[in-house]
């Protein structure tokens, strides 16, 4: 019997986008605990330009990359999964210790699958499981109420829109930040009444320009030395969560607490990591694809590029041009 194959794109070794390569490989098969999905579509994260790069802890390559997907069960020996549930998957390992989703297909730990119940279209489908559930869980951390004032900090990337987007649904009142002027249509339209520009080490005094007692809550995912401008933003007993880490800093060189979190305030952080796990992350994902469906919760798609144009895709994002969720879709365009 002929062996079955797929398409997929490998990260041979570490390096820029050109090692990024097309190939025919074979279709995995499934085994006890494993599903094998077909992909539909799947969310690029700057963390996969990470481990391309060959930065990412414990990750051999060459590796099929991809920390996120959406698509259909195409064999499965799990009854609680059977052929033909649409699923999302994120994290757990995928695309790291395991091959994920840049294919036609992944093996998938059938524990790490959420199935899901909607009819909206695969590559909005796609811009949903690791930002919308990382910015969910945030907010949560967060202890959000109706009515207070969030700082997002990096606006325009998928988790910062993701979050933009949500707190407009909960009725905060919210001001994103960007480096770019040029972005910041893309900030107000995302959810945002304010936009704060983030340059220059000026960012506590542009903040209490819009609030002169400083934002209530604030989302960082600019992570390293400017955590300590997201604490400085603060408003008295504030919250701030560190989610990301997007300056690529991952030490702050000189920390101290008593002086450099003010009195009363809270530090906090939510790890992508849990968005696989337990009940939570399921019930969230479908909360959040029905707000979508009913108009409550507008995500933002960038761009949608198809599997062969992952390159192209990669050096999209790492030229910071993207202003929402860049998607890629193995569903032809209608």
């Amino acid at each position: 019997m002929a062996e079955r194959t797929m398409r997929a794109v490998v990260a041979e070794r570490p390096g820029g986008p050109e090692v990024l390569r097309l190939r025919e490989v074979p279709r995995p098969s499934v085994r006890p605990g494993w599903i094998l999905v077909r992909i539909t579509a799947f969310g690029l994260n700057r963390s996969e330009l990470f481990t391309r790069r060959g930065w990412s802890p414990g990750v051999e390559l060459p590796r099929i990359l991809g920390i996120e997907g959406v698509g259909v069960v195409a064999e499965s020996l799990d009854p609680r999964l059977p052929e033909g549930t649409a699923v999302a998957a994120a994290m757990g390992g995928m695309g790291r210790h395991f091959d994920g989703a840049y294919a036609e297909y992944a093996l998938i730990p059938g524990a790490q699958l959420m199935p899901i119940r909607t009819d909206l279209p695969w590559p909005l489908v796609a811009a949903l499981p690791e930002a919308y559930l990382t910015a969910y869980g945030s907010l949560e951390a967060l202890e959000m109420r109706p009515g207070q004032r969030l700082l997002v900090r990096a606006a325009t990337s998928g988790v910062g829109m993701a979050a933009l987007d949500l707190a407009r649904d909960r009725g905060l009142e919210v001001a994103g930040t960007t480096r770019d002027p040029a972005k910041a249509a893309a900030v107000r339209a995302a959810g945002a009444q304010h936009v704060v520009l983030d340059e220059g080490g000026a960012l506590p005094d542009r903040v209490k320009e819009v609030w002169p007692d400083g934002a209530d809550r604030v989302l960082d995912l600019v992570g390293g030395p400017a955590l300590l401008d997201s604490l400085r933003s603060l408003a008295p007993r504030g919250r701030v969560c560190c989610t990301g880490c997007l300056s690529d800093e991952w030490i702050i060189p000189s920390f101290e607490p008593l002086e450099d979190i003010p009195s009363g305030a809270a530090l906090t952080t939510f790890s992508s990591s849990t968005v696989n796990t337990g009940d939570w992350a399921s019930r969230a994902l479908q909360e959040i694809l029905d707000r979508v469906a009913d108009g409550s919760v507008r995500p933002v798609l960038d761009r949608v590029f198809p599997l062969a144009e992952l390159p192209d895709a990669h050096r999209y994002m790492e030229e910071n041009r993207a202003a929402g969720k860049v998607v890629v879709s193995n569903v032809p365009a209608a």
